[in-house]
């Protein structure tokens, strides 16, 4: 590929509010593979670093996303290049060039890889996940005991288990949210700081299908758009359902332990 028939790739992907230059050095560099700079708003790649288009592609989008942040900034960008919203404009503008069929998923290409990361989703992220939230079931209980003995829990908390506080708010709010452990501990741990629960379920759910996290924290800040009546019903059945199993759930437990105590 030439560097028109990257720019015009990379317009395909997504248009720009301002006109940019995108130049081949013809030089290697050990440094960087390409940079953007924002006051001549020139993307220049060190095309001789890459033997393969799909990977001098990936530079060009990284550095494409610099110049849409640039664009949102008014031509201008923050101090620090690599913040959170970088990231989401990258990401975002990966996923329409896998979709559009412009870059090419390299994740995707390597069965070990696949099979390596299904691995590391079920064993790590599920399974923390999965205690993460249990603790939160088994620290509400102590709260509950903590009262009946006549003791602050906070004091529990810092004296007993010697964990941060703010650790143990947020797994009692995973367990109370029933948020889903599939997510990991961590994404587990910005959905509990969401209070909304129609805008935590989305985010989750976002999640789910494979959204970055840098993507769905970019959606959790942005203004929120009116929604339809249908699908706020709909959430609001799907949240009270999970709601009554998790209610259920714990019916079942108190209900042993007492026929447990008989």
């Amino acid at each position: 590929m030439n560097q028109d028939q990257v720019k015009e790739k990379l317009l395909a992907i997504e248009d720009a509010a301002m006109e940019f230059t995108l130049i081949f050095s013809g030089k290697q560099s050990k440094k960087v593979n390409g940079l953007y700079k924002p006051d001549t708003r020139e993307i220049i790649l060190h095309n001789r670093n890459f033997t393969d288009d799909n990977l001098l592609l990936y530079t060009a989008i990284h550095e494409y996303a610099h110049h849409l942040h640039a664009c949102a900034q008014g031509g201008k960008l923050p101090s620090r290049a690599h913040t959170a919203e970088f990231w989401a404009i990258f990401h975002g503008l990966l996923e329409k060039a896998e979709a559009k069929k412009i870059y090419k998923d390299v994740f995707a290409s390597s069965p070990e890889l696949t099979e390596l990361t299904e691995l590391i989703r079920q064993k790590f992220l599920l399974g923390n996940g999965n205690l993460v939230k249990e603790m939160g079931m088994h620290l509400l209980r102590a709260h509950e005991l903590c009262y009946a003995v006549g003791a602050r829990f906070e004091d529990y908390v810092d004296r007993v288990l010697r964990i941060p506080r703010a650790a143990a708010t947020m797994a009692i709010r995973m367990h109370q949210y029933d948020l889903n452990p599939q997510v990991g501990a961590d994404n587990m741990r910005f959905l509990a700081g969401i209070k909304n629960d129609d805008t935590r379920m989305a985010a989750e759910n976002a999640l789910v299908k494979g959204k970055s996290p840098d993507l769905v924290k970019a959606a959790v800040r942005s203004k929120p758009t009116e929604e339809d009546p249908q699908q706020r019903l709909e959430k609001e059945k799907q949240r009270l359902e999970r709601t009554i199993a998790s209610l259920n759930k714990r019916l079942e437990e108190v209900s042993r332990e007492l026929d447990e105590l008989n």
